[in-house]
């Protein structure tokens, strides 16, 4: 077994290769002048089970571009298997026809990195869970909910905790963290009016005197849970504290978080925490390095990567 990065998260693979005790390989992902990407692997893979540690997170285009060209590269050298672990998978929101004449590009991201020469896709927290479709390659899609609810347990009382989901789409996702944490589960109803704002309606659910953890798989501008935040303490919510998977944090929404009144928000380090999400005051980062790290260790052993949710 052989593990490669490219520039997206080194940082998360360092991490997983020092739980797995081997030493990250050495390739360079480099660009020329006029910004092509050019890699070359520094060390023999032939026969090997190779692992490509990736997100296709900001900036999304260069980094899914140096993914396809790291496998290509690596089929070339007669890798004997070339896993894609992808802990954030970009594009991932554009999964169906939202309107006339606009892509799947979900399924588009899917055929380039099968027809590259992938084997096998390991992933975490998909948006949709119908994207593994997408794939005609093996595809395993991890779940953050245990870590979450390990830190969640670590830091507050569970008999007086409420899951919350922000949108009716979330529901599914918030009731399986709230039937891992025993606890009871609430809904907030919101409307959409244009892409990137949403107005909140409703809270469906006695929140009076809780501690709220709002779930979701991603946040993005954060105007979604800075709202919810709002409306849940206006419903007598003790705290309002958000757990999300994938921190794409666009624009101002680190801003956005930091003059919130939410307690806390928790990410995982799926996506490389910049500068200023590493300084807020009200963002704290997990790490994933174990579970994919332990993912990434049982398909080599070919091993079974759901029984670590059992």
């Amino acid at each position: 077994m052989k593990v490669f990065a490219g520039n997206s998260n080194r940082h998360l693979a360092e991490a997983i290769c020092k739980y797995l005790n081997v030493p990250l390989g050495n390739a360079t992902v480099k660009r020329f002048a006029d910004q092509e990407i050019f890699v070359e692997i520094s060390e023999n893979v032939r026969g090997e089970d190779v692992f490509l540690v990736q997100s296709t997170s900001f900036p999304a285009n260069d980094h899914l571009m140096e993914l396809l060209i790291m496998i290509d590269a690596m089929r070339r050298s007669s890798a004997k298997r070339i896993t894609a672990v992808l802990p954030y998978f970009g594009y991932a929101r554009q999964d169906r026809k939202a309107g006339p004449r606009t892509p799947i590009s979900a399924k588009l991201v899917a055929n380039l990195i099968t027809e590259a020469g992938a084997d096998r896709v390991l992933t975490l927290d998909l948006h949709a869970g119908q994207i593994q479709g997408f794939f005609d390659i093996p595809t395993d899609n991890l779940f953050a909910a245990p870590i979450l609810a390990r830190d969640i347990k670590d830091h507050y009382d569970t008999n007086n905790v409420m899951v919350v989901s922000p949108d009716v789409g979330g529901v599914v996702r918030a009731r399986a963290l709230s039937k891992r944490l025993d606890c009871l589960l609430a809904i907030v109803d919101k409307r959409r009016d244009r892409p990137g704002e949403s107005e909140v309606m409703n809270v469906i659910g006695d929140v009076s005197g809780k501690d709220c953890i709002l779930i979701d798989d991603i946040i993005d501008s954060g105007g979604t849970l800075c709202n919810a935040a709002e409306a849940l303490l206006k419903k007598g919510a003790t705290s309002v504290t958000a757990y999300i998977t994938h921190g794409v944090l666009s624009g101002g929404a680190v801003a956005r978080v930091a003059s919130s009144k939410l307690r806390e928000l928790v990410i995982t380090d799926s996506i490389q925490p910049t500068t200023s999400v590493q300084s807020a005051h009200n963002i704290r980062v997990i790490s994933t390095a174990g579970l994919l790290g332990e993912a990434i260790n049982r398909t080599a052993q070919e091993q079974s990567v759901s029984g670590l949710f059992d």
